[in-house]
């Protein structure tokens, strides 16, 4: 490989956004570098890392390393492109112009390798690995978890972290390969399908149905209490759904998630929107005034890169197909 040199007054007109090797030429000329200083595989791994989580500390769990040797790879990739990748603050490590530039690269070249490795390893056979699935809390525990059951026998080498959560996995960080949501993506490079449409409809429990005015009308419900989550920590404003009453609801009690929401009105403390599939199967909850519901949909989204995985893939399949097959189960 040859080595050019230019002085450090010469304009290198490159837009590194659109081709990260001749970013990072377009950086060692105009430090007067040689080419072949070009970064390492492994430090740009400690980059994405690190970019992902926002402190050493974060990216040294996820790296399983001390959080002074990811100080020192950064140091090291941002003294081999003479350039500053990340800011630092107290507050932990923010992309620079140039880092955000990086970043896209530096994910083809992790989905490149995870997808050489998958191949190489035999994945054409079946699927095999770990797959993070981010779901809705509900959703995943009554719905997503048993569909796994089929999915994990077909495939005994194939592992699911299945993140269950109150809010949604943060894909641009990678917390998980592939999450079901209620707002898609806007920006960067993710593959995104609506998975299904789906109905909130009003619920309560026949004690507080005995114990309260009836209701035979939305007007009805002004007097009524309800159970809903904590309007200041909402994971999505899709969530407001009771801003479809048409009033303001009289809030008894708050609850960061929906599994909280759906004990509390089993009590007796109120009326709750859910989905059907919410419900629990044993009567404790009704269904109030059926002809009125919020409808929201449910969109599955993975980053472009770990899209292209098997395993990925067959998680992604599993989730569209039930969704085709199932539509009742929505509305």
């Amino acid at each position: 490989m040859c080595t050019i040199y230019v002085p450090l007054n010469v304009h290198i007109g490159i837009d590194c956004r659109r081709n990260v090797h001749w970013c990072t030429i377009a950086i060692l000329i105009k430090n007067n570098r040689p080419m072949n200083t070009l970064p390492e595989w492994t430090d740009l791994r400690f980059f994405l890392e690190l970019a992902r989580a926002g402190t050493l500390s974060g990216a040294s769990r996820r790296l399983d390393v001390e959080h002074t040797t990811v100080a020192r790879r950064i140091d090291r990739l941002e003294k081999e492109l003479g350039t500053t990748l990340f800011d630092r603050s107290r507050e932990g490590y923010e992309l620079t112009e140039m880092g955000l530039a990086l970043l896209p690269h530096a994910e083809a070249m992790e989905g490149a390798a995870l997808a050489a490795a998958e191949q190489l390893g035999g994945a054409e056979v079946a699927a095999h690995g770990v797959v993070r699935l981010g779901v809705p809390e509900v959703f995943g525990v009554k719905v997503v978890a048993p569909l796994l059951v089929g999915l994990l026998d077909a495939n005994p080498d194939l592992t699911i972290d299945l993140l269950a959560l109150p809010s949604f996995a943060n894909l641009a960080n990678r917390e998980a390969d592939l999450g079901v949501m209620l707002d898609p993506p806007t920006t960067g490079r993710y593959m995104v399908t609506r998975l299904a449409s789906f109905r909130f409809y009003l619920y309560a429990s026949p004690s507080y149905l005995a114990r309260h005015a009836p209701i035979r009308s939305l007007s009805d419900l002004s007097q009524h209490y309800f159970v809903d989550y904590v309007q200041d920590r909402l994971a999505s404003r899709e969530l407001s759904y009771l801003d479809e009453l048409g009033f303001t609801p009289r809030r008894r009690l708050c609850c960061s998630g929906m599994t909280a929401q759906i004990e509390a009105a089993a009590l007796g403390m109120g009326l709750m929107m859910a989905p059907p599939y919410a419900i629990p199967p044993d009567g404790s909850l009704v269904p109030v005034l059926p002809g009125f519901f919020a409808e929201r949909s449910f969109w599955l989204a993975a980053p472009t890169d770990l899209y292209r995985l098997r395993r990925v893939k067959a998680v992604w399949n599993l989730l569209r197909d039930y969704a085709d097959s199932q539509p009742s189960l929505f509305v």
